[in-house]
């Protein structure tokens, strides 16, 4: 079983940064897809970032440009850095690997942008 624990979040103003971090158990992290999804009240998940093992990162159109996903094998953590925050990235940001045919998610942390 592949343990995730999400961390980072918090309340930001507009135009503000955070970073999100997630920590993932497991001794082979270096070979895990890893993501960033989240969830708005009342919308779907939605895929934010992901990164493959071999560190190839992937957007949504929306962040483009704006947040950076990457990796540290030896820490066994993914992280999610956020700038330039606007309301509308308001939702509970969650972290998942992919192992194999396996798909794990953590408990979330919420991420609030607002005056």
């Amino acid at each position: 079983q592949v343990q995730l624990v999400e961390s980072g979040g918090g309340l930001v103003q507009p135009g503000g940064s955070l970073r999100l971090s997630c920590a993932a158990s497991g001794s082979f992290f270096r070979l895990y897809g890893m993501g960033w999804y989240r969830q708005a009240p009342g919308k779907e998940r939605e895929l934010v970032a992901t990164i493959s093992s071999a560190g190839s990162p992937n957007y949504a159109d929306s962040v483009k440009g704006r947040f950076t996903i990457s990796r540290d094998n030896a820490k066994n953590t993914v992280y999610l850095q956020m700038n330039s925050l606007k309301p509308e990235d308001t939702a509970v940001y969650y972290c998942n690997a992919q192992v194999g045919a396996r798909v794990y998610w953590g408990q979330g942390t919420q991420v609030t942008v607002s005056s």
